[in-house]
């Protein structure tokens, strides 16, 4: 079992034929299942053709129409992928993983309200992981974005988190100590996104195949707290927690566009402090984090 994707989901990639989405789509086709999850890509300039086999389609509703393909993972540029990321919702699709960074605020804005009010008027939730993140794995069966397959071993914790290369720290020092993971997900640094920590950690709490989870968050915005607080009340697992950018100044963006700290409670030390009333095993040092884990199992 794993969260949100499996061995049998089926994938578009949005912007297959641009060198990253050809880059990342043959290594996902490469890994596990991936040759039979990756079912259609979309370019309505390309439609009928093909690329390392998979059939490219004028739009996602019909992708989704001939293949039966109910996730789509975005890699188009800046400028079109929130438009992209519509095309997805407007289809109906479960999820849309966008990996595209540098998408206006504003876009996001523009998209985010029409999903909303798409669902207000009772239509179909789709789900949004990113945009700016590096897409989501289920050890063994699938992976659908950038992260390096080989570093995953198939298991029961759970890893999710706002950075990349974090999320990929974690489960390198899982995988060393021998721990697997069930899934991993990351939910990327964006100020506006679609998946928080509190929806991951909903997912993994009711996924009986997690037995813990590694929680990692950054500076700036009020998410981390948020989830710390719901598990506190709702989560039946052990949690590791661990915040990048303890000596990050305020004011100061680091990195990720949403890591700003505007407020007192936006820090990581205001966060690790939440974490650590809230339940969760805490680290300051990330080379920790699979070795805390493993203390709580």
């Amino acid at each position: 079992m794993s969260i949100f994707i499996n061995k049998d989901t089926k994938v578009i990639t949005q912007g297959i034929t641009g060198k990253t989405g050809q880059f990342h789509t043959e290594k996902c086709q490469e890994y596990a299942n991936g040759k039979n999850c990756f079912v259609a890509g979309v370019n309505p300039k390309k439609a009928g053709e093909k690329v390392f086999d998979i059939p490219i389609f004028a739009s996602v509703k019909e992708a989704k129409q001939q293949t039966g393909a109910t996730v789509s993972v975005i890699y188009v540029p800046p400028a079109g992928a929130a438009a992209a990321i519509w095309e997805a919702a407007e289809a109906d699709l479960d999820l849309a993983i966008c990996i595209t960074e540098g998408i206006p605020v504003r876009d996001m804005l523009e998209v985010r309200n029409k999903m909303k009010q798409k669902e207000a008027k009772g239509g179909k939730k789709t789900l949004l992981l990113g945009p700016n993140c590096p897409g989501l794995i289920t050890p063994d069966e699938i992976k659908i974005g950038i992260m390096p397959g080989h570093i995953h071993k198939k298991g029961r914790i759970g890893v999710v988190s706002r950075s990349g290369t974090l999320t990929y720290e974690a489960v390198a020092q899982l995988s060393e100590l021998g721990i697997g993971q069930s899934s991993a997900v990351g939910i990327g640094g964006d100020p506006i996104n679609g998946l928080k920590h509190i929806d991951v950690m909903q997912a993994f709490n009711d996924d009986p195949d997690t037995d813990a989870v590694i929680m990692i968050g950054e500076i700036g915005g009020p998410d981390e707290a948020d989830a710390a607080r719901w598990c506190k009340v709702n989560m039946k697992k052990p949690v590791v927690g661990f915040i990048a950018g303890v000596t990050a100044p305020p004011g100061k963006r680091m990195g990720h566009a949403g890591a700003l700290i505007s407020g007192g409670a936006d820090t990581a030390e205001a966060k690790l402090a939440i974490m650590e009333e809230c339940g969760f095993k805490i680290t300051r040092n990330p080379s920790e984090m699979g070795k805390l884990l493993k203390s709580l199992l």
